[in-house]
């Protein structure tokens, strides 16, 4: 894998990690117990009981959006990782390199396009 397209890839990587970390603060506190989990914030609108539907929708809405923001976050992670352990590219399962393009497009794959299309196909 080219050296500069790497770099060019771990920088959009750092940005989007910290653009998730800024979203995830908006709605979510870090969870004491659980590294890197979040907990979307329960808002009190009041004690009717239209108040209370918009609260466990909101809530629910949230669980559902940091859940996908804290997977993102993990595979962003994850290929973070693999570039500094100059792993970045290779894929986890045949050990062959990953097709330019497709980390350009995709730039957490840990596989190349013929292991994750066996994958879906479920082979």
């Amino acid at each position: 894998m080219d050296k500069k397209i790497t770099a060019k890839i771990k920088k959009e990587l750092e940005t989007r990690r910290k653009e998730i970390i800024g979203e995830l603060d908006k709605f979510t506190t870090q969870d004491k117990h659980v590294k890197g989990k979040h907990r979307p914030q329960f808002d009190d609108l009041g004690t009717a009981n239209d108040d209370n539907a918009k609260e466990i929708d909101m809530y629910t809405t949230n669980l559902s959006v940091s859940s996908v923001l804290e997977n993102n976050l993990k595979d962003i992670d994850s290929a973070l990782k693999r570039i500094k352990e100059g792993k970045y590219g290779v894929c986890k399962y045949c050990g062959q390199e990953i097709g330019e393009k497709r980390l350009l497009a995709r730039p957490v794959s840990s596989a190349c396009v013929a292991c994750k299309n066996k994958l879906q196909k479920g082979l």
